[in-house]
């Protein structure tokens, strides 16, 4: 008979611990919110894969373990054909345990992936911004229309580093949430603002110096430039993505195709839509 209940009722690592003792094999079957299913396969007792939308390993088993609502459902004899965990499952479970704590205070501002982030109308002498790579990366995704959940396909990344990484765009002002249907407050800029654009042009010259060196600095100043002047007139991202694509021409022109695709490599995740 499989074993099966709510996440509610019961948190997945105390469900798994119960089932890891027992050195059972098989898979659970997790639904969460929003029609989400994901699976965490045993073999006798040790956690040996897992996934979950595009999340595989251990990054899956952590983004399940945050789940507080759903359903669960064990089924026994049930086996992957691979293996993408080796670490303990006591390992797995603490590291689980620590991220639903966190997760739990990301709630208190954060309660629902279905919050639409917005950035907040930029205060006279706040111009500075600095931002992690995670951060531009969730900052250039942000258009006053997607929800947190819509934000995770297109981030790529987990709803417990989403979420985090919000929660600190909303802490340091950058950003507000509001509910679907709910209007944005006035003023609220539908994307990224020109402070914030330049900031992140900023980044992009600094990644192209570093791969490019002294001899092509002033071909690097240039786009530089121009980028600045096309986002002061209002072409917004069109402007950083024109900035990038010049840039990527001139570092293969200079210093060849792996060097590009290098330079691709970084800053691609800055600037996809």
């Amino acid at each position: 008979m499989a074993l099966q209940g709510s996440l509610a009722d019961l948190a997945l690592p105390d469900v798994i611990q119960l089932v890891s003792v027992s050195g059972k094999t098989g898979v659970f079957t997790l639904s969460g919110d929003g029609g989400i299913v994901g699976k965490i396969f045993l073999k006798d007792g040790q956690i040996v894969d897992a996934y979950v939308g595009n999340l595989r390993g251990e990054n899956a088993v952590y983004e399940m373990a945050i789940w507080q609502r759903g359903q669960f459902i064990f089924t026994p004899q049930v086996e992957s054909d691979q293996v993408t965990i080796t670490k303990s499952n006591a390992s797995l479970m603490m590291e689980a345990a620590r991220r639903l704590d966190e997760w739990r205070v990301l709630q208190k501002r954060i309660p629902s992936l279905d919050l639409i982030p917005y950035f907040l109308p930029r205060e006279p002498g706040h111009d500075q911004v600095t931002l992690s790579p995670h951060e531009w990366v969730v900052v250039t995704k942000i258009d006053g229309q997607r929800s947190i959940r819509q934000l995770e396909e297109v981030t790529k990344l987990s709803a417990f580093d989403l979420c985090k990484t919000l929660f600190g765009l909303i802490t340091s002002g950058l950003i507000g949430l509001r509910m679907p249907g709910e209007e944005a407050p006035q003023g609220a800029p539908a994307g990224p603002s020109v402070t914030t654009l330049l900031a992140l042009t900023e980044n992009i010259r600094k990644i192209a110096e570093e791969i490019v060196g002294p001899g092509g600095a002033i071909t690097v100043e240039k786009q530089y430039r121009l980028a600045r002047t096309e986002i002061e007139r209002g072409k917004g991202m069109s402007a950083v993505q024109s900035m990038v694509d010049q840039l990527a021409r001139a570092i293969s022109l200079l210093k060849g195709g792996e060097e590009a695709g290098e330079f691709l490599r970084r800053v691609t995740p800055l600037v996809q839509l």
